[in-house]
């Protein structure tokens, strides 16, 4: 997504990955296995905001 990147701290993407791995690729933050919880969410296409830190915004 435009504006963002991956977060650089590389043991916790490592976590988010691993735990969205775990989840058959839905989000890890996400309680429901549903389409509008595969990453990235919906919720984060819509928003900009991801509640998993995986995505930031590319000026922090």
């Amino acid at each position: 997504m435009k504006g963002y990147r991956i977060n650089p701290d590389k043991n916790f993407v490592f976590n988010i990955i691993e735990g969205t791995e775990k989840k058959n690729g839905y989000c890890p933050c996400k309680i429901k296995q549903i389409d509008e919880n595969l990453c990235p969410c919906d919720e984060f296409i819509s928003t900009g905001i991801c509640k998993c830190k995986l995505f930031i915004p590319n000026n922090k």
